[in-house]
């Protein structure tokens, strides 16, 4: 049985947009054995493809800020060991930064990566063995694929895979009626859409027959939230999850209308109805993707209305 490593360790929309590769391998090569790096706090999202075996986590973002610890050496050593342990026949890198190189030369492999001019940073393709050329153009979700259909010699069919698998039950906050779940939060304040705009958009989905569920990360989001449900009949401000559990809210839910964020791509995976609005970025690069009940909408400095985003529901 051939191993290989996966490496595509963050952010979380950058770690759904290398499921499809994986589920390309997997279909032509059913007996290989998959194992992927990933930053810990996104482990949750590879866990649910089952072709993948085994999950490595990996911490750079907690062993930066203490890379003196003892704790970060003794995590590094065991990741090392495990990874020479892995005896893996090759490593491909999805991610093309100098971090996910540096993390690849760890395992005593062939490794497999971008060329100069197709990696996010150029510098890791110092590190790899074998390097291929995957054109800019592409969609995110594109790129990978045709980066493994290069390194396994096979052509990327047409059907987009994600192939997860939703957790089996929603969380206990999900409500038991229809809902719909509303992402407002983001990584930049560029990226968000204006709050008098989902109050308006959950009075229109609660007249519909669907309950807005509203969750939030950190404090400020969860803030939000709140004020966005106290605003909208019927609308719960969702607690806390852990990522596993807002899977499970996204996998259940009749639909998801989301900014640019990670967890809107993690609703398309799971095969959920999405629109997703863009403020500040461009869909074309790295949209919702391969779904046909998945819908963009706007665009870099464009904010689409009300209105726009009813039209386009997909359900």
């Amino acid at each position: 049985m051939r191993r290989i490593l996966v490496i595509k360790t963050s952010s979380l929309g950058d770690v759904v947009h290398a499921l499809p590769a994986v589920s390309d391998i997997a279909q032509h090569f059913p007996d290989m054995a998959i194992d992927w790096m990933v930053e810990e706090s996104f482990r949750a999202i590879p866990e649910l493809h089952p072709a993948v075996r085994d999950v490595i986590p990996v911490a750079t973002r907690r062993w930066r800020k203490a890379p003196l610890a003892g704790k970060t050496w003794h995590d590094f050593k065991v990741l090392r060991r495990r990874l020479v342990e892995g005896r893996y026949d090759l490593a491909i890198d999805f991610q093309g930064l100098a971090k996910s190189a540096a993390l690849g030369l760890l395992a005593p492999t062939h490794r497999i990566g971008y060329t100069w001019a197709s990696a996010r940073e150029p510098l890791a393709t110092l590190a790899y063995q074998e390097k291929f050329a995957v054109p800019w153009t592409l969609h995110a979700v594109e790129r990978n694929r045709q980066l493994a259909a290069c390194a396994f010699g096979y052509s990327a069919g047409p059907e987009i895979a994600y192939g997860l698998k939703a957790p089996a039950a929603a969380p206990d906050c999900a409500p038991s009626e229809p809902y719909a779940v509303l992402l407002h939060a983001t990584s930049r304040p560029q990226k968000e859409w204006p709050e008098d705009h989902w109050i308006r958009l959950g009075l229109a989905l609660e007249k519909r027959g669907l309950r807005s569920v509203i969750p939030g990360g950190s404090p400020l989001e969860r803030a939000r939230s709140q004020r966005l449900a106290s605003q909208i009949p019927g609308a719960l401000a969702a607690p806390a999850l852990n990522l596993h559990d807002v899977a499970g809210l996204l996998g259940h839910a009749g639909l998801v209308v989301g900014v640019d964020t990670g967890l809107a791509h993690l609703a398309v995976a799971l095969g959920r109805p999405v629109v997703a609005i863009f403020t500040a970025t461009r869909p074309e690069d790295t949209g919702v993707y391969g779904s046909p009940l998945a819908v963009n909408c706007g665009g870099r400095q464009q904010i689409p209305p009300v209105e726009t985003i009813l039209q386009v529901l997909p359900c």
